[in-house]
């Protein structure tokens, strides 16, 4: 019937191409009225669509001024997320597959981090000595969390600026989820490592002493990127040997051994940004997602660049692959029919408060 649901079924069986055909012609129908948002590391057949792309910081400025009544987001749950945060009252935050999320952002939910500040009380006083930090890989409630602990969020572009901010306030930071942005981020400001711990949360006290958490500047959450991971210091020294003149690029997601032995670390936007501004013939070993190296490599090859992926075994963002063209265009032509599915709607009482730490950010940077 005119103007009913279409049902994901009749798509799921569609070849990629033409898939790809009929996100062209919805959109074309749609106009201003979408705007598609795409993060480097999704994969190119969804990419190739994108009307904005960048990373996580980027894509939080682009979702706060887009114009379009809908936005839809070529990303995972919390960009879609900060999307809706962001935007406008009137404005539709979309995410194609629900099943999209992220391992990382699951490591540190809600409850694990409420049990962890009433911990810390049982040692210090949280509120006057902690600064909470969240990732921007991470839930709106956890967003919120900060925004009501006089806290903020970060991402990989910008958390020394972030750390120096909340260190400003407070002696102390809780950094969640990913511990290696964390380290990596405080060993740039000078904090040795011995002042930088792990809190596990599946231990009474994260599994600490008290003297340890008294010492400590940053307390780092036991969570990291499944993808990054994979990458391991044995891959730069087989690259360094076999290339003596290579350079090695990594995100900081990354161990901090990687990231040490790294020649540049940095955001997908810098480690883009970088590659595309070195000089031609220059050969680079880059330590992020499958997707972003393999669309950077192609990008750069007139230059006589060459681009190779650090891992030895193939590694993606594997729930940012949800986002397929099947399920982009079952969304588009669902729009055009004027019915929007897959919305991502936070609770009022927790957009403002994570609007307050999401704020804080955006004007830090």
């Amino acid at each position: 019937m005119q103007g009913a649901v279409i049902q994901f079924d009749r798509f799921n069986t569609l070849a990629d191409r033409e898939a790809g055909q009929r996100i062209r012609a919805a959109k074309e129908k749609l106009g201003k009225d979408v705007a598609l948002l795409c993060h480097h590391y999704q994969r190119a057949d969804v990419y190739e669509h994108a009307d904005l792309t960048g990373d996580s910081l980027k894509l939080s400025r682009l979702a706060g001024e887009a114009q379009a009544r809908y936005i839809v987001f070529c990303g995972v749950h919390f960009m879609a997320e900060v999307a809706d945060i962001l935007s406008r009252p009137e404005q539709i935050s979309i995410l194609p597959d629900l099943a999209a999320g992220c391992s990382m952002a699951d490591m540190a939910n809600l409850a694990k981090v409420e049990r962890a500040w009433r911990e810390l009380a049982g040692v210090l006083e949280p509120d006057e000595k902690i600064t909470p930090v969240t990732y921007i890989n991470s839930a709106a409630d956890l967003k919120a969390f900060c925004g009501a602990h006089g806290g903020i969020v970060c991402t990989s572009s910008n958390a020394p600026k972030i750390l120096d901010w909340a260190f400003a306030r407070r002696e102390k930071v809780l950094f969640f989820p990913d511990q290696h942005l964390g380290r990596w981020s405080g060993h740039q400001m000078g904090i040795p490592l011995d002042e930088m711990v792990v809190w596990n949360p599946d231990l009474e006290q994260g599994g600490l002493t008290r003297e340890q958490i008294e010492k400590a500047r940053i307390i780092l959450w036991h969570g990291y990127c499944s993808v990054h991971q994979m990458f391991q210091p044995r891959d730069i020294l087989k690259f360094r040997n076999q290339h003596p003149d290579g350079i090695v690029i990594s995100h900081p997601e990354c161990s901090f051994e990687v990231c040490r032995q790294s020649d540049h670390v940095g955001s997908t936007e810098y480690i883009l940004k970088t590659v595309k501004a070195a000089p031609p013939g220059t050969r680079w070993l880059v330590g992020t997602e499958l997707n972003l190296v393999e669309r950077l490599a192609r990008e750069v090859a007139y230059e006589g660049k060459h681009v190779q992926f650090m891992a030895q075994t193939i590694c993606m963002c594997s729930t940012m692959q949800r986002i397929d063209p099947q399920h982009l265009a079952w969304t588009l032509e669902n729009l055009v029919l004027g019915k929007v599915v897959n919305q991502i709607k936070v609770p009022e009482h927790e957009a403002a408060l994570a609007r307050v730490a999401l704020e804080r950010m955006l004007a830090v940077s």
